[in-house]
């Protein structure tokens, strides 16, 4: 292990770049909070600005991914897609099988230079979570609850809006239909359902919940041009993809495989139609996922997408804006100060260190939902 490499393992190291994300995250959701005065009279000039200032936060994670870590994503796309990504509104509906595979998407919108413009569909509570919840809000996310006449009028709602956006700025929403995490007991349930519908059956991903889909087709057809159908994969004999290990400066090689899918050819006659169809796309994820654990691949080219230097010039910003004043403040205390101000100064040290702990495990598949538990089990009852 070299000298640098040993150096992202470090506490103090890591704790240092968990500080310039906590506070340029503070500013980032203060100027957010701040440009809600344009709101009333310019809302394309609210968004121009507000894609811009999500990038200034967001693009510190794929700082981490790209150049912290040195992750690389092998991205399986034909050719004649290629020229669509990052100049097209987009629908990504994605598999959610790891802890980062988000972060893996939100690598490819950083290369494709629409991270700011990128929004998901996800739980209410995540918009309050601090720095990034926050921002997801003030760029306009759409947030859900899981009950389905509220959810109803917040989709149909909201994607009006994402529909509305200046020309030039192509946003990419990202659905996860399976609506929570992969694992063993959620698999299990998932499967019992399959087999009691007369469904086929899925080892690899969960059977997708169709309502907030079929919803989205009818919002989005006519202003969103195609749908991207990703589906992404780790090599079983590397690294654990985690966060954890992303902030241990380890390099993981993630497969993207991408299927443009124009909104015209998924049929919206009937609900049952599009439900139906939905399903056949996870049966394919899940064919395209056992053909990965054989052969370590997935099927089709390949393209290389060169990392941009933007996210790494803009952690280079934000650390000598922040980190320098940081430097400077502890070499005074240590230096200087009384006793008691260097020990407030060991406790905010520890605190730090728990929260940015904290802010992991969000991501941990084991700290997830049972929402696939749950509801499996009440639709399973449902068919009965």
């Amino acid at each position: 292990m070299g000298l640098f490499a040993l150096m992202k393992t470090l506490l103090p190291v890591q704790l240092v770049v968990g500080y310039v994300f906590f506070m340029s995250g503070l500013v980032v959701n203060f100027l957010m909070l701040c440009s809600c005065v344009v709101w009333p009279f310019n809302r394309h000039l609210y968004r121009k600005i507000n894609t811009y200032l999500a990038y200034g936060h967001w693009s510190q994670f794929t700082f981490l991914g790209q150049w912290w870590a040195g992750c690389e994503v092998i991205v399986y796309l034909k050719p004649e897609d290629f020229q669509h990504m990052g100049f097209e509104h987009t629908l990504a509906i994605m598999n959610h099988k790891y802890d980062i595979d988000w972060l893996m998407a939100w690598i490819l919108c950083e290369r494709w230079a629409n991270l700011g413009n990128s929004k998901i569909y996800g739980k209410k509570i995540l918009q309050y979570v601090p720095l990034i919840g926050w921002a997801w809000y003030f760029t306009e996310s759409i947030f859900l609850k899981r009950q389905w006449e509220h959810d109803k009028k917040v989709i149909q709602r909201d994607l009006k809006e994402s529909t509305d956006y200046p020309d030039g700025y192509y946003i990419t929403l990202l659905l996860l239909p399976e609506g929570t995490r992969f694992t063993e007991e959620k698999q299990r349930a998932s499967l019992e359902v399959c087999r009691a519908k007369g469904y086929p059956e899925l080892k690899h991903v969960l059977l997708p919940r169709p309502k907030g889909f079929v919803l989205s087709m009818h919002g989005l057809k006519g202003h969103f041009k195609a749908v991207n159908n990703c589906t992404v994969a780790f090599p079983t004999d590397g690294l654990a993809p985690t966060m954890m290990n992303i902030v241990n400066g380890k390099k993981l090689t993630a497969h993207f495989h991408i299927e443009r899918i124009p909104l015209e050819d998924i049929p919206t006659e009937t609900d049952e139609a599009c439900a139906s169809w939905l399903r056949g796309i996870f049966k394919k994820k899940d064919d395209l996922y056992e053909g990965f654990l054989q052969t370590g691949h997935f099927p089709g080219p390949t393209i290389t997408l060169p990392r941009r230097p933007h996210d790494l010039l803009m952690f280079c910003f934000w650390f000598v804006v922040l980190g320098f004043p940081l430097f400077w403040y502890l070499g005074s205390i240590f230096l200087g100060g009384t006793l008691t101000q260097q020990a407030i100064v060991v406790l905010v040290v520890v605190f730090a260190s728990v929260t940015v702990r904290l802010m992991i495990s969000v991501t941990e598949i084991e700290k997830g939902s049972s929402y696939g538990k749950t509801a499996e089990r009440s639709s399973l009852k449902k068919s009965e």
